[in-house]
Order: structure tokens, then C-alpha cells, then sequence
């Protein structure tokens, strides 16, 4: 019997391209699950399979517990007093163990070892392949369909099945049983049953990789992708730089007659791709990303993170594409907000700040509409600018002299601390409910601080996003998620 072990553990562990190891764990498994059958479920039993003879021992073994442990399990426990009858220095925690009979490895036991062999065997095939393809994660991957299943295609990659879930199939491509086709890898990980290996055709990094497998200039580093954006089976954005000054990002990419850019095009099922230099100056990089339309003048405003594109009258559908796809990839590739805007819609958006802060100047400072104009002229957008901005600056100004600026500042910083003062006044005034100020992790100056913006109650806080209390207040969002679901613990009970 013992060489019959050693065979079939060598056999199966051939044929399965799994450990040794792993066979002998699930032999000992299914032997101690054939001894549970003849002595007892509840027993504690332990078999060892020597791994060069073969043979196997099977022990019962008790654990030393206190002599008025609750819950005494008498198959699988022993009292202390009566462990300490067969071994004075025994203690609580430690284990004795009997030798048993073994049971005979017949038809019932042979049965057990098999599915508990062929459960652990796929258990060690998805062990491996999870650990094979985490190194590959990211990597562009070939394969066949092999079925459809709910609208959701199984790809067959080698070793493994991966799935290419619905929503991440390019939209209107037909794929059916039997096509072969390049996808992005694009998460690896453990799941109970069915694939581990999730797969992409929508994801901007399918793109890049396609790119850099038909460029050997990106392979060699002369070219660096700096970013990409997709409308699925429409229409993609790239950015590209080069790192040799001899090289032409651009001219790489397509190649000879557009013959590169050509397999990447019919790859994605003839998903447009707009090639653009990618530039470390935002404003140029937004310009060069709304090719092919031209640019006339461009506003940028860090404060929003955002710019006012202006673009002449015939290029504004150009520059906003159809249904807005044109500035949205543009917006994703830059990561920049941007605002498309005729030269007449820019005039009349800047006679409209311009009014607003005018008003402003007048309202706060206490000055004449011409005065207002003056600062407004000059560049001026806020009541912090004039309070802050150097004295010599200012001075420079035709029109204002040094009686009139310190005048301008002290007026300013007047505001300022009022405004600081009411705000001040608001928090103390602003009185938080019980629920919130009883809240875990919660304080009373943070409670006052969220009441002043109207979030008195935990209910109230309950109902915010993570991104929504930050900014209302100046929290770390891991505390922000932490209050959060603290105030909607009473959603689940």
C-alpha cells in the first residue's frame, strides 16, 4: 500500500504540474477523513505519510484545557487533572497524543483521497496561475474566445481562462467563440469560483501597450508615452514625447505611410487615435491636445484648476467634437477642466468678472466705480490681492499714490478680519445636536465647525460623500470615511 502512495502521489503531481507536497497533504487530509469515519467526526486526529517509504501513522490527540473550561469537548479535550494523572508536567495548552490503528486505504477511503486530491490539485493550479499572471498584470495578453457566457466573453490564454467581462468589451465589436484577440491584463485576484484573471479592451493602458509593441522607439525609450484617453471604438487621444531631439514623437508613432498607427487603428476595430506632443507647460499641452482644432488665445486659472479655450467662430465644433467627445479626451489626457469659448463668449465672460469684481471693490472697500475700474484694469480679482500685494507694486500704478494705497490696504485688511470674525462667530453660534457631538471620533470644535455649514445632525453627515466633507472641512478623507460610516452604522441595524 505504501508504494501505491508514492505512485500516485508522483503521478498526479506529473500529470498536474503541481507540487509534491501538495499531494501528500491532500493524502493525509483524506486519510484523516476516513479515520473521522470509523472513530468519530468530533475526534482530533492527525495522520502523517512518511514522503520517501510511503508509510502512514494516524494519532488521536487531546488538548490540555483548565478543569473548568466551559464548553468541554470530551472527543477532542482533556481536563487538566486527569492529563496531569498520565504526565505531572503537563499544562493548559498542551496537546497528548495516542497512536490509532491505521484505517485500511479501501474503495471508501480511495474515493475520499480522490476528490479531496482533485479539490486541493485545483486549489494549487489556481494558486499558481494567480501567482504566474500577477507578474504579467498591466501586459497586453493574447488569446481565444472560447464561449460567451451572460455577455461576458471567456478567453482562453494558455494555461488559463480569463474573463473579458461585458462592460469592458469595446462597443458594438462583435466577438464571437473562436476569434483571436489582444487584451489588457487587467486585474489578477482570488475568487471562489470561476475566473481570476480579468481582462479589458476599453482601458486608455490597451492602447498604450498597443502602441509600444508596434514602435520600437517606445520599446528602446527614444519615445515615452506620457498618457492616453479613449472613447471606446470611436476616437483616442495620446501623448507622446521624445527624449532624442532627432526623433519625432508624432512621425514614429504613425510611421512609414501611417502603416503603425494603421495596426493599432484596425486592432481596436478602426477607433480613430489622435497622436499629440505631450508639453510640460499645462496651456500648451491643452492646445496641443484639442488637435486638430487651432487655438486662438488661452486663460488659465490655477485657483479652479480649469481653462478658457478660445477658439475662433469655424473651429468651435471642431474643437468640441461631436457630442463633446473632442474636449472631454482632451480634459482626460490633460487632466485639466476646459472650457470652450468663441472670442464674443469670452469678451462678454470677462465684461461679467470684470463687473463682479468692480461691485465688489466698491461693496467691500468703500470706493468709486471709476477707482474700482482702475484696480479691476490692473488685474486686481480679490479683496487678499489688494490687501497683500507689495506696497511698490502697487505704487507703480498711474493713478494711485502712497496716501491712497495705504488707504486701499488698511480698508482691505478691515474686511478680511471682519469676514474672519463673522465666520469665527457663525462656528460658535452654529450649535451641533447631541448625536453628532457623541459621535465616535467626532470633537467639539470639528461638530461646531460642520454645524456652521449646516451639518447638524449625524443623520446629516450620514448622507455625504467622502469627497464632500473634506471639502467642506480641512479633514484627511480616512477620517472623513471613518465618520462617515460611524454616523451610518444605524442605516444597518
Amino acid at each position: 500500500m505504501s508504494r501505491e502512495l508514492l505512485y500516485l502521489a508522483d503521478a498526479v503531481a506529473h500529470e498536474k504540474e503541481v507540487d509534491r507536497e501538495v499531494i501528500f497533504q491532500a493524502l493525509e487530509a483524506s486519510l484523516v477523513s476516513a479515520s473521522k469515519k470509523k472513530y468519530g467526526p468530533n475526534w482530533d486526529i492527525v495522520v502523517t505519510v512518511d514522503r520517501k517509504t510511503g508509510d502512514y501513522t494516524t494519532r488521536r490527540r487531546w488538548t490540555v484545557v483548565a478543569d473548568d473550561a466551559e464548553d468541554f469537548e470530551a472527543e477532542a479535550q482533556i481536563r487538566l487533572s486527569d492529563a496531569r494523572a498520565r504526565d505531572q508536567g503537563i499544562a493548559v495548552g498542551d496537546v497528548i497524543e495516542e497512536e490509532l490503528p491505521d484505517v485500511e486505504f479501501g474503495r471508501i477511503a480511495a474515493q475520499t483521497a480522490k476528490q479531496v486530491i482533485v479539490q486541493r490539485v485545483r486549489d494549487a493550479e489556481r494558486d499558481r496561475i494567480v501567482a504566474d499572471f500577477a507578474m504579467r498584470q498591466g501586459e497586453i495578453i493574447s488569446g481565444v474566445v472560447k464561449r460567451m457566457e451572460k455577455g461576458n466573453a471567456i478567453i482562453d490564454i494558455g494555461r488559463a481562462e480569463a474573463i473579458l467581462p461585458k462592460e469592458e468589451m469595446i462597443p458594438r465589436e462583435a466577438i464571437r467563440p473562436g476569434d483571436r484577440i489582444k487584451v489588457h491584463l487587467k486585474e489578477v485576484r482570488r475568487v471562489p469560483r470561476g475566473p481570476q484573471l480579468f481582462l479589458s479592451r476599453t482601458s486608455p493602458e490597451l492602447l498604450m501597450k498597443l502602441f509600444a509593441q508596434e514602435v520600437p522607439e517606445i520599446a528602446n525609450g527614444m519615445i515615452e508615452i506620457m498618457g492616453a484617453a479613449r472613447d471606446p471604438g470611436l476616437r483616442a487621444k495620446l501623448a507622446v514625447r521624445s527624449n532624442e531631439p532627432r526623433v519625432d514623437p508624432v512621425g514614429a508613432c504613425v510611421g512609414m505611410r501611417g502603416n503603425r498607427v494603421q495596426t493599432v487603428i484596425n486592432e481596436l476595430k478602426g477607433e480613430r487615435v489622435d497622436i499629440v506632443v505631450w508639453s510640460p507647460e499645462p496651456a500648451s499641452f491643452v492646445i496641443n491636445a484639442l488637435s486638430p482644432a487651432e487655438v486662438s488665445s488661452i486663460i488659465v486659472d490655477e485657483n479652479t484648476h480649469s481653462m478658457d479655450v478660445v477658439v475662433d467662430p469655424e473651429q468651435l465644433s471642431l474643437a468640441i467634437g461631436r457630442g463633446g467627445q473632442n474636449v472631454r479626451l482632451a480634459s482626460q489626457l490633460t487632466g485639466w477642466t476646459i472650457n470652450i469659448l468663441t472670442e464674443d463668449e469670452a469678451r462678454a465672460k470677462r465684461e461679467e468678472e470684470d463687473a463682479r469684481f468692480r461691485q465688489q471693490f466698491m461693496d467691500d472697500l468703500g470706493i468709486d466705480e471709476d477707482l474700482a475700474t482702475l484696480l479691476v484694469n490692473e488685474g486686481f480679482t480679490s479683496i487678499e490681492e489688494v490687501a497683500y500685494v507689495p506696497v511698490a507694486e502697487m505704487l507703480e500704478i498711474e493713478g494711485l499714490d502712497e496716501e491712497l494705497v495705504t488707504e486701499l490696504r488698511r480698508r482691505a485688511r478691515d474686511v478680511l478680519l471682519n469676514k474672519a470674525i463673522a465666520r469665527e462667530e457663525q462656528v460658535v453660534l452654529s450649535e451641533p445636536a447631541e448625536d453628532l457631538l457623541a459621535l465616535e471620533g467626532m470633537d467639539k470644535g470639528l461638530a461646531h465647525l460642520l454645524a456652521s455649514k449646516g451639518i447638524t445632525t449625524a443623520e446629516s453627515l450620514a448622507e455625504l460623500a467622502v469627497d464632500e466633507l473634506c471639502e467642506l472641512v480641512d479633514i484627511e478623507p480616512e477620517r472623513a470615511k471613518a465618520l462617515i460610516l460611524k454616523a451610518r452604522a444605524p442605516w444597518f441595524v
